[in-house]
């Protein structure tokens, strides 16, 4: 990733970068700490933005994607997952709809190659498809008195997870969050960014994106990166327990594989909320293996914890986490639980 304008002004604000990406402060340990126990603020370029117009836009993305973006109002979001025909996962979107387009957040290393997938199945259909990473910022924030910082900014705030409120130069949107906290995404114009970002800072410390990723990893918020492309079907990644999959709506991308699993089959992986006390940080798509040697599973997202190790979800067998034994690279793996409050549609 190439540092973009805005990332500019975060450095000259005492941001440190690595990969392009926002990684801390100053002092990564203290703001980990301050993610746990206090008010953050956090920076969320690492995810790319897409905006879909155009009279076709809704009926177009309905066949590609595995929500009703029919449902999206302009008062809720949702996880929505982007297959293969054969139901593997390219990416995995938060969407919403806002300003008359709707937009698709994702992992910002595969938005070229997902923007050109998409256009090529545009045809003669009257969508057009942008880069909106550059035109609206993200923000998030998280805390136990993260409702009040953002009522006192912007005179209200949504209550239910994955409700959308638009306030002026933007949108929040709640999201999942640890017990005792409230966590949510600021969406704001370019131009105001540096405004709010301000207002924020007064209540909030400023985090890097590792501290965002934890946060992601302890509610059970998965990702697609570059090494897992294709590696997941939806409900591997609990995306049905995310409510990130409609059953009842009509026909898209890779419908007919995950349609199956859930209808027919039975689920035999899923996602897991993890620990690996090592020094060393696992990647994304790094194995894992059971007690007999045999790979079971692979890291799906990872990040620093408080013990000097690292927390992850972890996408594996369901006989194999059950059976026990898992490890990474012979280091142990243990496994937490995952604060899952969804409701599972049929």
């Amino acid at each position: 990733m190439t540092e973009t304008n805005w990332q500019t002004t975060l450095i000259e604000l005492g941001a440190v970068t690595a990969d392009g990406n926002i990684q801390n402060f100053g002092d990564a340990v203290k703001e980990l700490k301050a993610t746990a126990t206090g008010n953050t603020l956090c920076d969320l370029t690492h995810l790319g933005l897409i905006t879909l117009s155009g009279d076709d836009a809704v009926t177009f993305l309905q066949g590609q994607v595995s929500n009703d973006v029919a449902q999206l109002s302009g008062n809720n979001a949702h996880y929505s997952a982007y297959c293969s025909p054969k139901g593997r996962m390219l990416a995995l979107f938060l969407a919403f709809s806002y300003g008359k387009k709707l937009y698709l957040q994702f992992s910002q290393p595969i938005l070229a190659p997902i923007m050109k997938r998409l256009k090529m199945y545009v045809m003669r259909s009257k969508v057009d498809i942008q880069d909106a990473s550059n035109d609206m910022m993200r923000l998030g924030v998280s805390g136990c008195e993260a409702m009040e910082t953002l009522t006192t900014v912007f005179g209200k705030v949504p209550e239910q997870d994955y409700d959308m409120v638009e306030v002026e130069h933007g949108a929040v949107i709640k999201l999942p969050a640890l017990d005792g906290h409230h966590r949510y995404e600021v969406i704001v114009e370019a131009a105001y960014a540096l405004d709010t970002w301000n207002a924020l800072k007064v209540t909030c410390t400023p985090v890097g994106k590792p501290c965002w990723d934890w946060l992601d990893i302890q509610t059970g918020c998965p990702d697609v990166l570059p090494k897992t492309q294709e590696q997941f079907i939806p409900q591997m990644l609990n995306l049905d327990l995310l409510n990130g999959i409609n059953f009842k709506k009509g026909c898209y991308t890779g419908q007919e594989i995950v349609a199956r699993m859930h209808y027919l089959g039975k689920v035999k992986r899923r996602t897991y909320l993890a620990s690996i006390a090592s020094p060393d940080q696992p990647a994304e798509g790094d194995k894992v293996h059971g007690g007999d040697g045999n790979e079971v599973g692979q890291v799906v997202k990872v990040a620093p914890n408080l013990d000097k190790g690292f927390d992850a979800l972890i996408e594996l067998r369901i006989e194999a986490k059950e059976a026990g034994n898992i490890v990474w690279k012979n280091i142990p793996v243990s496994f937490g639980s995952l604060p899952y409050k969804f409701v599972i549609e049929d």
